[in-house]
């Protein structure tokens, strides 16, 4: 097996795929160490906005996160230890970037062109992640810029913005967090805002010391807490399955508001036209008091032409900055790499996908893609779940396709089209009718087609149950000449290896 991408999906698989005795594996990573989307966003005030008991592996709990919602840092250094911990950087390979992998349907195996050479593995999991590809401001004029532009995933430590006018332009999640940490040291803080986003309260608190004993060794205490709360993001997940239950966290988002912005204009700007939950639900108890900063101005407009100094609105207001921080977040859609897998049919994933954007059957396998297997592929993720949740079920469902490669003697497994036709209409009408959907909003969740091809429609739980079992029924199995000329010779099938 080949493992592409070190971040939470790929140092997940290769430790659950090790404990199952997939042993035959190595992770190729293109950066210089592991950590994902964790090494790479070191702006100021990153942090996750999911509780940090849930945000842990399973069988890696952590009871000693510093705060109830964990920053950066600490999730990297979580991440390093973990790997440390259970042996990873025996099968990690890191500044290996991979240029091209394809199907070999006679020797039933994936041919990898790399950075460092060719890879053949009979098994290719893509664990690259949402959150990896930057989607760029394309706007006039600001190629001509005379100050730093940067992106969030790509802060430039270089930079002092001490005492100088600082332009953020995006309004979601990691501008909610970047906004409140500029305050304090910048001149003025410009934050361009398109589209108004739900904010809820975030408790955010430091764990006490008595709290962070009670976790270590109380037996059951850590459980407890991740039990706790699951239920209430999964409270959240099911007023998002059902619109006409997110009345209430509305009306406390919207209490919030009036009680943290007392200016009409500015509450007016910051006030969303949608239902929560159609766009991510974000939450900071920082952002709104500092908005109400003197020096921290909210332009509600697109960014549409920078001329010099001066970026333009598309509402024809302006204003003069020194540096510009590009906050529009990922391309989510977009699969790193789909360009350069190549299928059975010598189409790309990109191809094979067309302009609706992923499909893929329980988000892990597609057809015409045999022995691929994605990581937190389309449609599995939520507003209100766990990413490790979601992983670790894909994991489950992961360990049993390989199983019943190992034991059926087979050499691929290729999911049939019309069950994972079957299987995304089921998906698509499900989601007509929640929030994500029918919430009145444009989001990432939605593909260029207006498809969506983020969102799981049913509870997490659900997701649990429909990954706890490999079901080989849904694919087809077959064995190469190869493989079987292999076991003619005595050979036990599977032991091929890694080859360069």
């Amino acid at each position: 097996m080949i493992v592409v991408g070190a971040g939470l999906s790929g140092i997940g698989a290769a430790i659950r795929l090790r404990q199952q005795g997939f042993g035959d594996l190595v992770v190729l990573e293109k950066a210089a160490q592991l950590g994902g989307t964790w090494r790479d966003n070191t702006y100021p005030g990153c942090a996750c906005d999911v509780p940090s008991s849930l945000y842990s592996y399973s069988f890696a709990p952590n009871p000693g996160w510093s705060r109830t919602f964990a920053g950066q840092r600490e999730i990297h250094d979580y991440l390093r230890a973990t790997a440390d911990r259970y042996g990873v950087g025996e099968v990690l390979r890191c500044g290996v970037g991979v240029l091209r992998a394809g199907w070999n349907r006679a020797a039933g195996r994936w041919h990898l062109e790399t950075t460092d050479g060719d890879y053949r593995a009979t098994v290719l999991i893509l664990a690259t992640g949402p959150w990896h590809v930057p989607h760029r401001l394309d706007v006039p004029g600001l190629g001509e810029f005379p100050g730093p532009v940067f992106h969030t995933a790509e802060w430039d430590h270089r930079v002092d913005l001490s005492g100088r006018r600082v332009a953020v332009v995006g309004g979601g999640a990691s501008a909610v967090q970047i906004v409140p940490a500029l305050q304090d040291r910048a001149a003025a803080v410009h934050l361009f805002q398109r589209t108004a986003h739900w904010v809820l309260p975030k408790p955010d608190l430091p764990v006490s010391p008595a709290l962070g004993w009670c976790l270590a060794h109380v037996p059951g205490a850590q459980r407890a807490m991740r039990a706790g709360q699951y239920g209430v993001q999964e409270g959240f997940g099911h007023a998002f399955r059902h619109p006409r239950l997110v009345g209430p966290a509305q009306a406390m988002a919207r209490a919030y508001l009036r009680l943290s912005v007392h200016d009409p204009v500015l509450r007016r700007a910051l006030t969303p036209g949608y239902r929560l939950g159609c766009k991510r639900l974000l939450t900071s108890s920082t952002f709104y008091p500092a908005l109400n900063r003197p020096h921290v101005h909210l332009h509600p407009t697109a960014l549409s032409a920078v001329r010099g100094r001066r970026l333009i609105g598309a509402d024809g207001t302006g204003t003069e900055a020194d540096v510009v921080i590009d906050a529009t977040g990922f391309r989510i859609g977009e699969l790193p790499l789909a360009r350069d897998v190549y299928g059975t049919d010598g189409r790309t994933l990109h191809e094979t996908w067309g302009k609706d954007g992923p499909t893929a059957y329980l988000g892990t396998s597609v057809s015409g893609f045999p022995n691929l297997f994605l990581l937190l592929g389309p449609n599995l993720l939520s507003g209100s779940t766990s990413a490790i949740t979601v992983l670790e079920a894909q994991l489950a469902y992961l360990s049993g396709a390989l199983t019943h490669l190992r034991r059926g003697g087979h050499t691929t497994l290729e999911v049939k089209p019309a069950v994972q036709a079957a299987y995304n209409a089921a998906v698509q009408k499900a989601l007509e009718t929640t929030v994500y959907n029918a919430g009145g909003c444009s989001s990432y969740y939605l593909g260029p087609g207006g498809r969506n091809t983020f969102c799981w429609p049913w509870s997490t739980g659900t997701l649990v149950r429909r990954l706890k079992r490999f079901d080989p029924a849904a694919y087809t199995c077959r064995t190469t000449p190869a493989r079987r000329a292999a076991a003619d010779r005595g050979r036990p099938a599977g032991e091929e290896g890694i080859t360069r």
